[in-house]
């Protein structure tokens, strides 16, 4: 019991701390890099960019999308908006990491507490504790990867991060205008809540993601190699590696359904610029356009850009704790 108590209090050290977020951090932006051009594609499936509307649903469609974006800017344009993953994946992977280890120390603080709901409320709480502070920047992604120059009405300037933000804060009510909604008046009162549209959409659906995706990480590597004696076999990275996948994808088809409404979301902007778009008019609007399918829409890109990301960010993170020594 003595050995459990000191490697709780390691845990919570602000040394312990300190390393695991960095190990996160590196893990995310490794993994992140492996999948931009696949994370490109689906942020313009999933925000139904009139561009790429015709590529989506088939397996195929991903690739041709690829091609068209690579015929359009080359290897930048498939990289577009990864300047802005970068900026934010740090935090937010350092930040979701780290807090996953604070809160499963917290939950869990003993193996009797050991439990599946418990598993899976420490991923969600590390979840949500990111995003809290990394949202802003995520929106920044999303439209830098949402803009495309292929149609010949659309903005000729790729868009940079720092424009990327002007655009945004900028957004509004106009002087032609003659009527101010209510989201028009608070978003000049409060310009910087401009940078959080979507955010309740995934906050919700950071729930099952991050909860499903630590929970099946907790259980396989509790399963496959369970402790004793307050000891356990180290895993393969291979074997973290085959673990992270099959997170990844189980988190995935679970959550992905609160995805596509928050891109829809995010993009708002660019569509009804003076006010929020709404949970419910966002869903219909989805449902009116594809139906039931139209909550999937890319999730075969998905999965191809999800399972490896996973598999390649827990393998890392668990690397570079031990690499750190924690």
């Amino acid at each position: 019991m003595s050995s459990t108590v000191s490697h709780q209090r390691d845990k919570f050290s602000l040394d312990s701390t300190i390393r695991s977020g960095i190990a996160g951090g590196l893990a995310g932006c490794i993994a992140k890099t492996a999948v931009a051009p696949l994370d490109r594609v689906k942020i313009l499936f999933q925000a139904s960019n009139p561009d790429f509307q015709k590529y989506a649903g088939t397996w195929t469609g991903a690739y041709r999308a690829g091609l068209a974006i690579y015929r359009d800017g080359g290897a930048r344009g498939l990289l577009q908006g990864h300047s802005a993953t970068l900026l934010r994946i740090f935090p937010y992977a350092a930040i979701k990491f780290m807090a996953y280890d604070q809160w499963r120390a917290l939950v869990i603080p003993n193996r009797d507490k050991e439990t599946n709901f418990r598993r899976f409320a420490a991923g969600a709480l590390a979840g949500m504790t990111s995003v809290t502070f990394t949202y802003p920047l995520e929106l920044v992604r999303v439209r830098m990867a949402f803009h495309s120059r292929l149609s010949s009405s659309s903005d000729q300037t790729r868009p940079s991060f720092l424009r990327a933000m002007r655009v945004i804060y900028n957004e509004g009510f106009t002087s032609s205008s003659t009527t101010r909604t209510t989201g028009a008046q608070i978003f000049e009162r409060f310009p910087v809540l401009k940078f959080y549209r979507g955010f309740s959409v995934t906050m919700v659906g950071m729930i099952p993601y991050a909860g499903t995706a630590f929970l099946t990480w907790d259980f396989l590597r509790a399963h496959f190699f369970p402790v004793i004696d307050d000891h356990s076999k180290r895993p393969h990275p291979l074997a973290n590696l085959a673990i992270g996948a099959v997170s990844g994808a189980i988190s995935q088809t679970a959550s992905y359904p609160f995805e596509v409404v928050r891109r829809r979301m995010q993009v708002g902007g660019l569509t009804r610029p003076d006010r929020w778009l709404r949970w419910g008019e966002t869903v219909r609007a989805v449902y009116a356009s594809g139906g039931w399918r139209g909550f999937y829409v890319g999730l075969g890109i998905g999965y191809l850009k999800i399972i490896p990301m996973t598999a390649i960010s827990f393998a890392v993170w668990q690397g570079g704790k031990s690499l750190l020594g924690v």
